[in-house]
């Protein structure tokens, strides 16, 4: 069979089972994340039926997924918003960094895999997944909730942290000296603040150029100028993720809310096809050896996290539940950890670290979608029980009066 034909049938084989799993999930009323997660299993390597000459697409479309999905979130918050929120959360960032790193740093250490496997499994291990958090805060309906702001804030602090992290990660790999490490780090971060300021001095004039009347020039020219600052992003050492969100960031207004409505299908057709892509790159086979680990880790981090949401969220005034809704929300791991695990792998640092890195993420990355749906109602169930009262014991028959001031709540027997 010719090669065209085959990548059609194989990629609309592909768009057709998301659908009807996302069918599926609707009817139970769940995220379709971990569906996703499972057909790309399905689909990859030492899968059930491995695709072919479509892979290649799905990796780019699940690129492009990604960047439509921080573009999303950046949509719906203005320059000003972003600013005020990281200068009041910049706190919550640095406890995010110091409960979810250390976990990782620790168990490499523990297993014996020298300092650079710690640096690399405490970036695993620290940063949230942008990609599946923004989809479930869609899923769930929560993108107005007076949480959300603070899960966002803690999300690009950890974004804009990767502008660090990951020169010196790949400075570290590599091997190369002080100098050129600190070179690429320089340009990383000189990169991400002139983008920043771009988006928070000139947001207004970006918005006015890209405004049109015409919904397909809207459309092209929001989707292109997102691309090709998250491509130049991206080149210049910075997460094309970041690039993407302040582009989001920058537009505001009429032009913001009609790219949204513009780009909302492509988003979920994206975001889509990257839980399959990451499904597609892990082999069911690497996992058992490491999974109890992998579990172990998972425990604690999740609820580092949990932790770490409800500490910022309490921070920023808001109500017990929107606590609980903002931790629960940070367990899910995804991408960056992916990247981090893969710079590690490919420099052979230590060979279990890569289905470690994997079988981790995969847990979380199914767990985080159900923490951010039950950890609120789970935590005000529990939380009630414990501040019930006790039950009061039986009264003996000659006990007599009680004065009332003594005991409000035990009524005085005839």
């Amino acid at each position: 069979m010719h090669s065209s034909a085959v990548f059609l049938i194989e990629f609309g084989a592909i768009i057709l089972g998301l659908g009807l799993l996302g069918r599926f999930a609707a009817r139970f009323q769940f995220s379709p994340i971990p569906l996703y997660l499972l057909a790309g299993l399905a689909f990859g390597e030492g899968g059930l039926l491995p695709l072919g000459s479509s892979e290649e697409f799905v990796a780019i479309g699940a690129e492009i997924g990604v960047i439509l999905l921080l573009l999303m979130l950046g949509l719906e918050y203005t320059a000003s918003d972003l600013v005020s929120n990281l200068r009041t959360q910049y706190r919550a960032g640095l406890l995010d960094a110091l409960l979810n790193a250390l976990p990782g740093a620790m168990l490499a250490l523990l297993l014996g895999w020298g300092p650079v496997a710690a640096v690399v499994l405490a970036g695993v291990t620290w940063v949230s997944s942008s990609g599946v958090i923004a989809k479930v805060l869609g899923d769930l309906g929560r993108l107005g909730n007076r949480e959300t702001p603070v899960i966002l804030s803690i999300l690009v602090l950890e974004d804009l942290s990767m502008a660090v992290y990951l020169p010196i990660i790949t400075a570290l790999l590599a091997g190369v000296g002080l100098a050129a490490g600190s070179v690429t780090l320089a340009i990383a971060l000189g990169v991400a603040a002139l983008v920043l300021l771009l988006a928070v001095r000139y947001g207004r004039h970006i918005s006015r150029f890209v405004s049109s009347d015409d919904p397909e020039k809207l459309l092209l020219v929001v989707l292109g100028l997102t691309l090709v600052v998250a491509g130049v992003a991206q080149q210049l050492q910075v997460s094309a993720a970041v690039g993407a969100f302040l582009v989001g960031i920058a537009l505001s207004g009429e032009v913001a809310e009609g790219a949204h409505n513009l780009l909302a299908p492509l988003r979920d057709l994206f975001a889509a096809v990257f839980f399959v892509f990451f499904g597609l790159h892990t082999d069911p086979a690497t996992i058992p050896p490491v999974l109890l680990p992998a579990l172990a880790l998972a425990v604690v981090t999740a609820l580092t996290k949990i932790a770490t949401g409800y500490w910022a969220a309490r921070r920023a005034g808001i109500s017990p539940k929107g606590r609980w809704r903002a931790g629960g929300t940070l367990v899910a791991r995804g991408e960056f950890s992916i990247v981090i695990a893969g710079l590690a792998v490919t420099a052979g640092i230590e060979p279990s670290l890569g289905p470690l890195a994997t079988a981790y993420v995969l847990i979380l990355v199914v767990l985080g979608p159900l923490t951010a749906r039950w950890t609120e109602p789970l935590a005000t169930r529990l939380t009630s029980r414990l501040r019930e009262p006790a039950p009061l014991p039986p009264m003996p028959e000659d006990a007599g009066f009680l004065d009332p001031a003594e005991d409000p709540d035990r009524v005085a027997r005839p």
